[in-house]
């Protein structure tokens, strides 16, 4: 579940970077709590899915 967020939201910032500037500054900071929290769970040794 978590990977699917994590690739959803790659996908969005990529969109939102290349195609629309607007709001792009939220999709930037979605993508960098989707890598905090996968970055976490890999350390803590839950798995990430």
């Amino acid at each position: 579940m978590l990977w699917t967020i994590a690739m959803v939201l790659l996908i969005l910032w990529i969109l939102g970077f290349f195609v629309m500037h607007v709001g792009g500054g939220l999709i930037h900071l979605l993508l960098v709590i989707a890598v905090i929290v996968v970055i976490y769970r890999l350390v803590t040794g839950r798995p990430v899915v």
